[in-house]
């Protein structure tokens, strides 16, 4: 069953209708408190509409705050007065379809629902990690207009903020942003940016803010606005847009409102995780606010790693036929993939024509039906890359298509954009595939956003800076490489797409579009496989240099990517990032560092009683100077010891920890 929900739902008094708040603080403040006490979400009833806070351990951290949607051309809940607050608690225990963080999770939180005598209600949520809001509508029409949002966020001190740093074309951008560490009221100086943003607290706390299920409505953006406060904002519904190449589609006029949309429904959650730095690598709340999955049926998801074709610019040799986009190379793609257990390759940019109307057209050089019968004998599926456009220009004749090859997956790029329209393109893409039994893996668009729980069969999203960004730039470093676990994969998987195996120090790094190498050391990339999340992970080098490789290859052919328990062994925002990950009996472990080089003494009281073999790739003692030298070590541990590692600049360390054989 998709998303197995052992339900153990314990009502507050069986929602009892409350004249005031079960949490009331006086007749018209009605909040929430998390389980553990420290976090508290109040929402008050003014005289001039609704205001909420948000305060953890007695302290407020957003002070009261102004709220409101406008539909139809009315601000609600204006002065509507409160109809009943109904309250509950909540303990179940989730099962996910594909586990990432863990593979039995709980779902704990208290909640409250204060309706409002107009015909829009606030849900209030309060968990051990944080706190969320959203509003829902019962209007009775089939379709509303929703105008605007006033959605703001007024801290109560000036706070640094990893602040999404835009890429300057407004609400047309992959999501593939850098965060900007400045104090927010410097935050105004730049233009908009999507979130999540991550907030400095002070005493080893943090504050993230974004947005869970953005379906049939647009994102939510930030911008700096008076004194200590954030502004949300929104991409208008587009009313116009206009194709300038075979990707970017330009929005050239908009309408003056976000939505449209039904009457009764649920708005996305406005979500703000509250943890300390190996809490937001933990952090499970934004998983449990996401929609249950929408799958009866999921037995046939199947996540894996995947070889990758673009990003090493098909650059295979010691072969005897010509390397690039052709049947030979992708058979031996296929081959190097069967070899190493690996399910999947991708077909990136180029097997089809260019030109979103010429996506069903295979170039001469590639036999469509007969590479997938070829992937299939072998137990490797292919997946096939794609702009939106030219998959929205031959939506329903592409499908069939697919299904009719046995296309594995859909790779689907170049969205650009987290307005309603493609939004609702997003969730449409996902069941379409879901109902022809295809995974999906989404680039060049919106963050997950709880999509990942509601349609599994998404099993990754880039809508980061990733690898990728060595082809052309030096901003894949390890400095972003490290803020990366604390910022953007804190809201779902992301595809990183790690797996360099030529790796350079920062002074001889330079990028190659057609030769690429990564930043850091090789050991930094064999870490991500651990540190990253990601239910399909990419191998992004070429299989001739994973074959060179074979100390290194071994690791990438028992990396799991999915996780049944996950152990922080150290975190510090933007510097370092040890993690301790379970599949099954065995332990798997990534540490990383920036560019500063470190010593670090993880403990290992995760491991059960007895003793355990520990194979581990670390950076050889040249690391510093030659970013490949890595050095493949075994040796016995137990649970009272700890693994001494040195990183250095860039550096990383992987290692597999399983039950010693018995002598």
């Amino acid at each position: 069953m998709a998303s197995m929900r052992n339900r153990s739902l314990h009502l507050c008094a069986l929602w009892i209708v409350l004249a005031v708040a079960a949490h009331a603080v006086h007749a018209d403040e009605y909040s929430v408190v998390s389980p553990d006490g420290r976090n508290i979400l109040a929402v008050t009833r003014t005289d001039a509409g609704v205001e909420y806070a948000v305060r953890r351990d007695g302290k407020e951290i957003i002070r009261p705050t102004p709220i409101a949607i406008t539909i139809d051309g009315k601000a609600l809940p204006g002065k509507a007065a409160v109809a009943d607050v109904r309250t509950q608690t909540l303990d179940e225990a989730v099962t996910p379809v594909v586990p990432t963080i863990g593979s039995a999770l709980r779902d704990q939180c208290r909640e409250s629902r204060v309706e409002f005598a107009c015909g829009v209600a606030l849900r209030l949520r309060a968990y051990d990690d944080g706190v969320a809001f959203r509003w829902e509508s019962s209007l009775g029409q089939k379709k509303i207009v929703v105008d605007g949002e006033a959605l703001s966020f007024g801290f109560r001190e000036d706070f640094a903020v990893y602040f999404p740093k835009p890429n300057g074309k407004g609400f047309f951008s992959h999501q593939e942003n850098e965060f900007d560490r400045r104090p927010v009221t410097k935050c105004a100086e730049l233009p908009a940016g999507p979130v999540p943003a991550l907030l400095e607290l002070g005493g080893g706390d943090y504050l993230l803010i974004t947005d869970v299920n953005v379906e049939g409505y647009p994102g939510l953006w930030l911008r700096g606005g008076e004194k200590t406060t954030l502004v949300a904002e929104f991409a208008k519904y587009p009313a116009r847009t206009q194709r300038e190449n075979d990707r970017d589609v330009k929005i050239v006029e908009r309408k003056p409102h976000l939505a449209e949309t039904a009457g009764d429904r649920t708005y996305p959650w406005r979500a703000f995780v509250l943890a300390d730095a190996a809490g937001l690598l933990t952090s499970t709340m934004l998983y449990h606010l996401a929609e249950p999955s929408r799958l009866a049926d999921t037995s046939w998801i199947r996540p894996g790693k995947v070889a990758w074709d673009w990003w090493n610019a098909w650059n295979i040799h010691g072969v005897p036929f010509r390397s690039g986009v052709n049947q030979d190379t992708y058979k031996h793609y296929i081959d190097f993939a069967a070899e190493n257990g690996i399910p999947y390759i991708i077909l990136d940019e180029g097997w089809s024509v260019p030109g979103p109307e010429n996506l069903l057209k295979v170039v001469p050089e590639i036999d469509m039906p007969a590479l997938i019968r070829y992937g299939v004998e072998r137990r490797v599926g292919v997946v096939l890359w794609m702009t939106s456009t030219a998959l929205e220009a031959n939506f329903d004749r592409a499908f069939e298509q697919f299904t009719t090859w046995s296309v594995a997956g859909l790779k689907i790029d170049f969205m650009q954009r987290d307005d309603q329209v493609m939004m609702d393109f997003v969730y449409r893409a996902a069941a379409e595939a879901a109902r022809r039994k295809m995974i999906v893996d989404y680039h060049g668009g919106p963050k997950p956003a709880g999509l990942t729980r509601t349609w599994p069969n998404v099993l990754t999203i880039e809508s980061v800076l990733g690898l990728e960004q060595a082809k052309w730039c030096d901003l894949a470093n390890p400095e972003m490489a490290v803020l990366l676990p604390f910022t953007r994969m804190v809201v779902g998987p992301m595809d990183y797409t790690p797996g360099a195996m030529v790796n350079l120090q920062k002074r001889n790094f330079r990028s190659m579009h057609s030769r690429p190498a990564s930043m850091g050391t090789r050991a930094h990339q064999l870490a991500m496989y651990v540190v990253y999340l990601s239910p399909l992970q990419m191998l992004a080098d070429s299989p001739s240099h994973y074959r060179a490789n074979p100390d290194c290859l071994e690791f990438l052919r028992r990396v799991p990517v999915t996780w049944d328990e996950t152990r922080v062994l150290a975190a510090e925002v933007g510097e370092v990032v040890a993690v301790a990950r379970r599949h099954g009996d065995t332990w798997y472990v990534g540490a990383m560092t920036d560019w500063t080089a470190r010593d670090l003494s993880l403990p290992l009281d995760f491991l059960p009683a007895g003793a355990h073999a520990v194979t581990a790739w670390s950076d050889g003692v040249n690391a510093d100077r030659y970013g490949s030298d890595v050095s493949v070590t075994r040796r016995e541990v137990d649970a009272k010891g700890k693994l001494a590692i040195h990183l250095a600049p860039g550096g990383g360390f992987a290692a597999i920890v399983e039950k010693a054989p018995t002598p």
